[in-house]
């Protein structure tokens, strides 16, 4: 199999693309880091494409080690054909494999090994031949032997079927096409174990779909409900129609002796021998294609939350809502650091409202506090109602936010927050991470397990590796984007930065702490075990504010250093004007940019690359991503009427709709129908988590909590 070749035309690029991403693979270079500087390599594909060829490249890699193994153990019993060899060789998936295989694979003792124990082979080849001048039974006899165990005309005759059963449910062929069938005409069907229990499976209690048009948020809710022994859950596939098949390719039509007996083989081949396995492959397949759906929602929307831009230059109060414990408030300065810590008591059952606002309104004065982010979590709404009513009881100017506190809890609990925070109880450190996920979302999120964040579903559900891969690749292209600060970022982030592994970061961080601020990138690779590779890896992906060369604040990687000088020079400004801001108008006095990159003899795109970062040097991708709503007022559930039109932000996106955030502590539905006029396969397509959308109110049911929201006709 040419992987390259394979890959190249799944992801309609060329195949010389291919094997360059692989090569640069191989020798250690991370997705990233090929993305972003080595792009005249591979053409420039995005980090996307090259997410999507490495995740191909491994599968391939692992279906061709498969393939050897099983070639391997076909030839060692000496059963190897070219007919066969070439099957295995040009098998595009592991099930098709396995398929193959299956004749030669060890099994555990079947009803067929033990007939061909009892020397039954002979008359099951009898009754395949289809050529009988006297009956089955006067065959049989032939076969009967008490030391074997086969006493009467009708265990030889059992016996006989078992075999010829297993070599049909053992044919490759058979298989791949009942497979097919199977899941084209198949129904999933799933019912209640007890129809009278309540629960949130209600709508699965009677339930089916085609098996091809089964969602994938469907199939993940009803392997749910089958798992907490709520439903039974099978596919109905037409039995008839495929057993009918297996008669046709089995039996000739020239023998009415043996005729009547190959019936049951294939009936039996069928119903005791293929039906379960392939309904388990099919069940396999549709919660792989469910989870790798969900996973990739996931994967989105996580991006989105990373990606939210930073409020910066303010001062902001934490509040972590709650009841019986009382709200726990953290005042953190500009950098993130925590100023002062409060315990309050505005909510039930203490109450104590005058004394809470007296407490907010005292940190407030004394800090400068121009921004209250409150977590969207249980009390959440009683303390919005509080501030709002403190806020029209003061002169500064502060506002307030609802922020996604999903994963606040884990964090804080976390070894982590211990570290962090030593001195500090839960809620504290609670409170303090939900006012620095408004100062800079991405470098406090990273502190959190993804999969904790919030933004998915069924996330519990699927496979937890295969999920963690993905959301962590998520994590790390979302850092190299936007770039860390060197001297200011935390082991957390810099574990995800190019290059460098958990130990590194940590080596990193106790570089800074011993010896101070990096004063170069070149110092980096002072540090404990960080090695000319990794340092090729990260060194673009990490900034140093106010270095003696202004280049060590932006992403020109160290290798194109002195071509960007030369570049610099060559238009017309120096490098120290780069410190006072960027060199505004450097592009466009790069006119012929295809002969500047020959003279400088780097590529147009790596050219094109330096002449954007040096107009405007650290840019933050994240500038150009939708502002959090600041709020200053309430609104509540029993406030809402049907057409009221209201801005809000989209909290979460799942594949039937999208949660979004009115300002009344329940999150309204926009189901997917309503969100524009034309047909849409998935909510992805119209919003992302963090948009800012208007949505007008379809309907309110205050009772059940429940608000649906649309976005048509506004």
């Amino acid at each position: 199999m040419d992987i390259a070749k394979v890959i190249a035309a799944e992801l309609k690029i060329k195949p010389t693309q291919v094997e360059t991403v692989i090569k640069l693979i191989d020798e250690g270079n991370t997705i990233p880091f090929i993305a972003r500087y080595r792009k005249e390599m591979h053409g420039g594909l995005n980090d996307e494409v090259l997410r999507d060829l490495e995740e191909r490249l491994n599968y391939l890699r692992n279906l061709q080690e498969r393939k050897d193994t099983v070639l391997s153990s076909i030839e060692e019993q000496g059963k190897l054909t070219a007919e066969l060899k070439k099957a295995i060789e040009e098998a595009m998936t592991l099930v098709a494999v396995e398929d193959l295989y299956r004749p030669y694979k060890q099994k555990r003792r079947t009803r067929a090994m033990i007939a061909k124990e009892k020397g039954l082979e002979g008359l099951a080849a009898w009754l395949m031949l289809q050529h009988s001048s006297h009956s089955a039974e006067e065959e049989a006899k032939k076969y009967l032997d008490e030391e074997k165990g086969v006493s009467t005309i009708e265990e030889a005759l059992s016996g006989a079927k078992d075999i010829l059963a297993e070599e049909i449910s053992d044919n490759a062929e058979y298989r791949t096409r009942i497979r097919n069938v199977s899941w084209k005409e198949g129904v999933l069907v799933s019912e209640a174990k007890d129809k009278e229990a309540a629960s949130v499976y209600e709508m699965y209690y009677d339930f089916k779909e085609p098996v091809a048009k089964m969602s994938g948020y469907r199939t993940l809710a009803v392997n749910r409900g089958e798992k907490e022994k709520v439903l039974s859950v099978k596919i109905d596939a037409p039995e008839e129609k495929i057993i009918t098949y297996l008669e046709k390719n089995t039996i000739n039509g020239n023998d009415p002796v043996t005729e009547p007996y190959l019936k049951e083989v294939c009936e039996d081949a069928y119903r005791r021998l293929i039906k379960e396995s392939i309904e388990r492959d099919i069940r396999n397949e549709l919660t792989e294609q469910a989870e790798d759906g969900a996973i990739e929602v996931f994967g989105k929307n996580l991006n989105q939350l990373l990606m939210q831009p930073p409020i910066a230059g303010l001062v902001v109060l934490g509040w972590d809502p709650a009841f019986r414990t009382g709200c726990k408030l953290a005042v953190v300065d500009e950098t993130g650091k925590v100023l002062d810590t409060k315990v309050i008591y505005p909510t039930a059952p203490q109450n104590k409202v005058k004394e809470a606002k007296q407490d907010v309104k005292a940190l407030i004065k004394k800090y400068g506090v121009r921004l209250i982010s409150v977590g969207n979590g249980t009390a959440s709404r009683e303390s919005e109602q509080v501030i709002v009513e403190m806020l029209h009881e003061i002169k500064e100017p502060v506002q307030y936010v609802i922020t996604n506190e999903a994963g606040a809890s884990v964090y804080s609990a976390s070894k982590l927050a211990t570290e962090e925070f030593p001195n500090f109880d839960v809620g504290q450190r609670s409170a303090a991470s939900i006012a620095r996920r408004v100062q800079d979302p991405l470098a406090e999120l990273v502190k959190i397990d993804p999969k904790s964040i919030g933004v998915g579903q069924y996330q519990h559900d699927m496979n937890q590796k295969k999920l963690g891969e993905a959301l962590g690749a998520v994590v790390e292209d979302c850092v190299n984007r936007v770039g860390v600060d060197l001297n200011t970022a935390s082991a957390s982030l810099l574990e995800y930065v190019s290059g460098i592994n958990k130990s590194l970061a940590k080596n990193i961080v106790s570089y800074r702490e011993e010896n101070g601020s990096f004063k170069s990138r070149r110092e980096l690779l002072k540090v404990s075990k960080l090695g000319p590779k990794a340092y090729e890896q990260c060194a673009g992906f990490l900034r140093i504010l106010n270095a003696k060369n202004p280049l060590d604040g932006t992403s020109v990687h160290p290798e194109s250093y002195a071509a960007a000088e030369k570049l610099i020079t060559k238009l017309g400004y120096s490098l120290s004007d780069l410190s006072g801001g960027g060199l505004p108008g450097i592009a466009k006095a790069a006119k012929d940019t295809a002969a500047l990159a020959k003279d400088l003899e780097i590529g147009e795109m790596t050219l094109k690359d330096i002449l954007k970062e040096l107009e405007k040097p650290g840019r933050d991708p994240r500038e150009d991503m939708p502002k959090p709503i600041l709020r200053s007022d309430v609104l509540g559930m029993e406030d809402l009427t049907e057409g009221m039109v209201l801005k809000g932000t989209v909290r979460n996106v799942i594949d039937f709709g999208a949660f979004v955030d009115i300002g009344v502590h329940q999150d309204g539905l926009v189901h997917i129908s309503q969100m524009c006029d034309h047909y849409i396969k998935h909510p992805l397509e119209v919003v992302s988590v963090g948009d800012i959308v208007e949505v007008k109110v379809l309907s309110v049911d205050i009772a059940k909590k429940r608000i649906s929201l649309t976005m048509k006709g506004i």
